[in-house]
């Protein structure tokens, strides 16, 4: 019998979500964002579920090849662009757009084949400082890619670094803005962040992603606040108990020490799993359908939860350790993280199944 350990995706909650973006920006286009092997979730899977996005955004230029094979006619979007004057017959056969965010990128695009053309969204950097030409760069950038035959349409991008915090994205939006009020050009800012909870970065396309895969970009609202459904629900079983008197101790370093009688079960998840090892007592859990918490130190094939307050709770128990019934915010927030990375993390010795 297989390790009871499975990670099951919801079509319908990644369609659902896709949903709530497009009605929170009715008037633009949606470029999904899919990177990361859908943030863990399945690269194919997570397209099929999104077909009806009108783009879909990743890095590797690879995917973006498996996509138009598997038959998808969306604009692709290489986030990151191209490495190398290789990349670019493959650009011009598979017909994939890309991000161009440095002058070394514009150098190579003489290696452009002169068959088709290339769409280009070209970021600046305002305020990020990660990738991107500074503000004051925008029009020289622009007459170089105007003057080059290789270049079709050029939308302009920029992200954001707070739209999720208090800060928000004025300063960032004030400077974009003031670069690229000259241009009518096609535009792009807003991530999951900027779409819900500020219109006026909508643009002509919006780029959610954590929020297609159900979790909350912000702090202060659940993503069932906001109308997501989680799309990864992580499940394993209780595969032992143990009975601790007052002063035994738990896992490697001995990080919990009971203080009164007290009843644990073992659980078939661990850190290879891609559980957080970062995860300290008290991160919740769910174990036959109750909320209770982790004990002691996450290794790697194993964690412990408290059983003290489910008695009905014994060897094949079902446990959830994010997902359905468990936000997958609150795991990561007790862990030190981020959503992102929990989903990320699923690690391939997880069945999963949809």
């Amino acid at each position: 019998m297989p390790r009871p350990i499975l990670a099951r995706i919801d079509l319908d909650a990644l369609n659902n979500n896709l949903r709530v973006a497009r009605r929170a920006a009715p008037a633009t286009r949606t470029m999904a964002v899919i990177k990361a092997n859908g943030y863990g979730h399945g690269l194919l899977r997570v397209a099929e579920a999104l077909s009806e996005a009108d783009g879909f955004a990743l890095l590797d230029i690879q995917d973006a090849i498996r996509l138009r094979e598997a038959g998808y006619r969306q604009t692709i979007l290489l986030l990151e662009g191209y490495f190398a004057a290789d990349d670019l017959p493959l650009l011009a056969e598979y017909d994939i757009a890309c991000v161009i965010h440095s002058d070394w990128q514009i150098d190579l695009l003489d290696a452009y084949p002169r068959r088709g053309a290339l769409d280009v969204w070209l970021k600046i950097n305002s305020g990020m400082n990660r990738l991107g030409f500074a503000p004051q760069q925008l029009g020289q950038v622009l007459e170089r890619l105007g003057r080059h035959g290789a270049v079709r349409e050029i939308t302009l991008m920029t992200h954001f670094a707070n739209a999720d915090e208090a800060r928000g994205v004025s300063a960032q939006l004030e400077l974009f803005n003031a670069a690229a009020g000259a241009y009518r050009l096609p535009r792009s800012l807003a991530n999951s962040a900027a779409l819900l909870r500020y219109p006026q970065t909508h643009g002509t396309w919006v780029r959610p992603g954590i929020m297609l895969y159900g979790a909350s970009p912000f702090a202060d609202k659940t993503a069932a606040e906001l109308g997501l459904r989680p799309v990864m629900t992580l499940t394993s079983r209780i595969i032992a108990t143990q009975e601790l008197r007052s002063g035994d101790e738990v896992g490697y370093g001995s990080l919990f020490r009971a203080d009164h009688s007290m009843r644990i079960g073992i659980v078939a998840c661990g850190y290879a799993d891609g559980y957080p090892r970062s995860a300290p007592t008290g991160t919740p859990v769910l174990v036959a359908g109750q909320r209770t918490r982790t004990l002691g130190r996450v290794s790697m094939d194993m964690l412990c939860v408290d059983l003290s307050a489910l008695p009905q709770a014994g060897v094949g128990a079902p446990v959830t350790l994010w997902g359905e019934g468990m936000p997958i915010e609150e795991v990561a927030t007790a862990a030190g993280t981020i959503s992102y990375e929990l989903m990320c993390a699923l690690t391939a010795r997880v069945p999963v199944v949809v």
